[in-house]
């Protein structure tokens, strides 16, 4: 198994929020996890074959990642997908065609590879867009594949989100570093660090 380079430092929250695209985000500090649902997998092919369309070659990857992925996994109920495209940074290559079908460029984060997210038109989704710099989209896709193949880790980290949703939290992002520590142990088992 090839040896991903060790996580870049995941932004801060100060970082974050400077990332944000159009005006603040409401965040009630609650986080919402809900049990698996068999809808989740075709709510992401309906965005993949909508975003394909839209973009055509230009999609050089389109993958479901995230918790809403992992058959039995429990999750936030947004479809997280990852798109790669030749140059995220070029905006004009994608941008508009996605926002004219009614997606919300809502993440702008240049020196965290590249990274630039968006909400769906009519599906709670989180598309993550990145270039060539694949490091965190293959760390996205190897914790996907281990988790399906290895229930006790995806028990793991079923736990620890379920802990935290116990929890109230400044900011999403906030929530997202808490679980930090149980990815990078899953990652490790993987062979990915």
């Amino acid at each position: 198994m090839v040896k991903l380079p060790e996580f870049a430092d995941p932004p801060s929250a100060e970082e974050s929020a400077a990332a944000q695209v159009g005006p603040p985000k409401f965040f009630s500090g609650a986080v919402t996890i809900a049990e698996y649902d068999p809808e989740w997998p075709k709510l992401y092919e309906r965005e993949a074959e909508r975003i394909r369309a839209l973009l055509g070659d230009k999609v050089l990857l389109l993958e479901h990642v995230g918790s809403t992925s992992v058959p039995g996994l429990p999750a936030k109920p947004i479809i997280d997908i990852d798109l790669q495209v030749a140059d995220s940074a070029d905006e004009d290559a994608y941008v508009p065609q996605l926002t004219a079908a009614g997606y919300v460029l809502i993440v702008r984060e240049p020196d965290w590879y590249g990274h630039r997210a968006f909400k769906g038109p009519d599906t709670n989704i989180n598309l993550h867009v990145f270039g060539t710099q694949l490091d965190e989209l293959e760390r996205h896709l190897l914790l996907r594949d281990w988790m399906r193949e290895h229930p006790e880790d995806r028990d793991l980290y079923r736990d620890t989100k379920l802990e935290l949703a116990q929890r109230t939290f400044a900011s999403i992002h906030e929530y997202s570093n808490a679980k930090t520590q149980v990815v990078v142990e899953i990652l490790r088992r993987a062979g990915a660090v």
